[in-house]
Protein backbone atom coordinates (compact mmCIF):
# COMPACT_ATOMS: atom_id res chain seq x y z
CA UNK A 1 0.00 0.00 0.00
CA UNK A 2 1.60 3.28 -1.10
CA UNK A 3 2.27 5.75 1.62
CA UNK A 4 0.28 8.76 2.26
CA UNK A 5 1.63 12.01 4.21
CA UNK A 6 -0.22 13.37 7.11
CA UNK A 7 -0.75 16.49 5.05
CA UNK A 8 -2.36 14.56 2.46
CA UNK A 9 -4.94 13.00 4.85
CA UNK A 10 -5.83 16.62 5.99
CA UNK A 11 -6.19 17.62 2.27
CA UNK A 12 -8.59 14.81 1.80
CA UNK A 13 -10.74 15.30 4.92
CA UNK A 14 -10.69 19.40 4.12
CA UNK A 15 -12.25 17.95 0.49
CA UNK A 16 -14.79 15.75 2.12
CA UNK A 17 -15.70 18.41 4.51
CA UNK A 18 -15.98 20.81 1.94
CA UNK A 19 -18.46 18.76 -0.13
CA UNK A 20 -20.30 17.69 2.77
CA UNK A 21 -21.49 21.36 3.24
CA UNK A 22 -21.90 22.33 -0.36
CA UNK A 23 -25.71 21.63 -0.08
CA UNK A 24 -26.20 23.78 2.68
CA UNK A 25 -23.58 26.80 1.16
CA UNK A 26 -26.53 28.13 -1.27
CA UNK A 27 -29.05 28.47 1.11
CA UNK A 28 -26.58 30.85 3.39
CA UNK A 29 -25.80 32.60 0.65
CA UNK A 30 -28.83 32.97 -0.81
CA UNK A 31 -30.26 34.63 2.48
CA UNK A 32 -32.30 36.79 2.51
CA UNK A 33 -31.02 40.25 4.66
CA UNK A 34 -33.05 40.85 7.96
CA UNK A 35 -34.14 44.99 7.98
CA UNK A 36 -35.03 45.95 11.43
CA UNK A 37 -37.27 48.95 11.86
CA UNK A 38 -34.50 50.55 13.86
CA UNK A 39 -32.53 51.06 10.78
CA UNK A 40 -35.02 52.29 8.84
CA UNK A 41 -34.17 56.21 8.72
CA UNK A 42 -30.73 57.90 9.07
CA UNK A 43 -32.06 60.97 11.07
CA UNK A 44 -35.39 62.51 12.06
CA UNK A 45 -35.49 66.68 11.79
CA UNK A 46 -37.41 69.45 11.24
CA UNK A 47 -36.73 68.57 7.30
CA UNK A 48 -38.32 65.01 7.70
CA UNK A 49 -37.46 62.02 7.77
CA UNK A 50 -34.11 60.25 5.81
CA UNK A 51 -33.45 57.33 4.79
CA UNK A 52 -30.28 55.30 6.36
CA UNK A 53 -28.00 54.15 3.98
CA UNK A 54 -28.93 50.03 4.53
CA UNK A 55 -32.10 51.14 2.67
CA UNK A 56 -30.75 52.72 0.25
CA UNK A 57 -28.21 49.81 -0.18
CA UNK A 58 -30.96 47.22 0.24
CA UNK A 59 -33.53 48.78 -2.06
CA UNK A 60 -34.39 46.63 -5.13
CA UNK A 61 -33.54 43.76 -2.89
CA UNK A 62 -35.81 41.02 -1.14
CA UNK A 63 -35.31 41.49 2.31
CA UNK A 64 -37.00 40.17 5.82
CA UNK A 65 -38.64 42.20 8.43
CA UNK A 66 -40.63 41.38 11.66
CA UNK A 67 -43.20 43.24 12.41
CA UNK A 68 -47.35 43.61 13.18
CA UNK A 69 -49.73 43.70 10.74
CA UNK A 70 -51.89 46.59 11.16
CA UNK A 71 -55.82 46.16 10.80
CA UNK A 72 -56.45 46.47 7.32
CA UNK A 73 -59.01 48.87 5.63
CA UNK A 74 -61.10 45.71 4.15
CA UNK A 75 -60.52 42.02 3.95
CA UNK A 76 -59.92 41.79 0.55
CA UNK A 77 -57.05 44.31 0.39
CA UNK A 78 -54.14 43.43 -1.28
CA UNK A 79 -52.15 45.10 0.93
CA UNK A 80 -51.44 45.83 4.86
CA UNK A 81 -49.45 47.88 6.70
CA UNK A 82 -46.41 46.14 9.20
CA UNK A 83 -45.86 48.25 12.17
CA UNK A 84 -42.67 47.98 14.69
CA UNK A 85 -45.64 47.67 17.76
CA UNK A 86 -48.52 45.86 17.71
CA UNK A 87 -51.68 48.18 16.70
CA UNK A 88 -55.80 48.55 17.17
CA UNK A 89 -56.33 51.16 14.16
CA UNK A 90 -54.40 51.13 11.13
CA UNK A 91 -52.15 54.43 10.91
CA UNK A 92 -53.10 55.58 7.55
CA UNK A 93 -51.46 58.72 6.35
CA UNK A 94 -53.07 61.84 4.24
CA UNK A 95 -49.46 62.82 3.19
CA UNK A 96 -45.89 61.59 3.25
CA UNK A 97 -45.37 64.38 5.83
CA UNK A 98 -47.18 62.46 8.54
CA UNK A 99 -45.13 59.53 7.59
CA UNK A 100 -44.92 57.84 11.28
CA UNK A 101 -40.77 56.51 11.24
CA UNK A 102 -42.27 52.71 12.47
CA UNK A 103 -44.34 51.77 9.46
CA UNK A 104 -43.68 49.88 6.23
CA UNK A 105 -46.71 49.00 3.54
CA UNK A 106 -47.06 46.09 2.61
CA UNK A 107 -47.94 45.04 -1.07
CA UNK A 108 -48.84 41.17 -1.80
CA UNK A 109 -47.82 39.20 -4.15
CA UNK A 110 -51.08 36.72 -3.78
CA UNK A 111 -53.71 36.84 -1.93
CA UNK A 112 -53.40 35.73 1.84
CA UNK A 113 -55.40 35.97 5.28
CA UNK A 114 -54.81 38.44 7.25
CA UNK A 115 -53.46 37.72 11.31
CA UNK A 116 -54.13 39.29 14.00
CA UNK A 117 -52.89 42.16 15.25
CA UNK A 118 -51.06 41.22 18.26
CA UNK A 119 -49.30 38.35 16.21
CA UNK A 120 -45.53 39.25 15.28
CA UNK A 121 -45.48 37.99 11.52
CA UNK A 122 -41.89 37.53 9.22
CA UNK A 123 -42.59 39.37 5.51
CA UNK A 124 -40.30 38.83 2.97
CA UNK A 125 -40.76 41.34 -0.14
CA UNK A 126 -38.38 43.54 -2.49
CA UNK A 127 -37.79 46.96 -0.36
CA UNK A 128 -38.21 50.76 -2.27
CA UNK A 129 -38.34 53.89 -0.75
CA UNK A 130 -39.39 57.08 -1.79
CA UNK A 131 -42.77 59.11 -1.56
CA UNK A 132 -45.31 56.81 -3.58
CA UNK A 133 -49.27 57.49 -3.70
CA UNK A 134 -51.21 54.20 -4.50
CA UNK A 135 -53.13 54.83 -7.87
CA UNK A 136 -56.09 52.49 -6.78
CA UNK A 137 -56.30 53.95 -2.71
CA UNK A 138 -54.80 57.08 -2.83
CA UNK A 139 -52.67 55.63 0.08
CA UNK A 140 -49.36 57.53 0.67
CA UNK A 141 -45.97 55.50 1.57
CA UNK A 142 -42.46 56.49 2.13
CA UNK A 143 -41.33 52.40 2.27
CA UNK A 144 -42.67 49.18 0.71
CA UNK A 145 -42.16 45.62 0.16
CA UNK A 146 -43.85 44.70 -3.19
CA UNK A 147 -44.16 41.63 -4.01
CA UNK A 148 -44.65 39.93 -0.49
CA UNK A 149 -45.54 37.08 1.17
CA UNK A 150 -45.54 36.66 5.36
CA UNK A 151 -46.21 34.04 7.72
CA UNK A 152 -46.46 33.80 11.39
CA UNK A 153 -42.94 34.09 13.36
Amino acid sequence: MPSVSASTKLTRRAALGLLGALPFAGSALAAEPVLRFEELYGSVGVLGLTFSDRVKALAGQRVVMLGFMAPPLKAEANFFVLTQIPMALCPFCSSDADWPDNIVVVYLGKTQTFVQPSQIIEVRGVLEYGSRTDPDTGFVSLLRLRDATYRKA
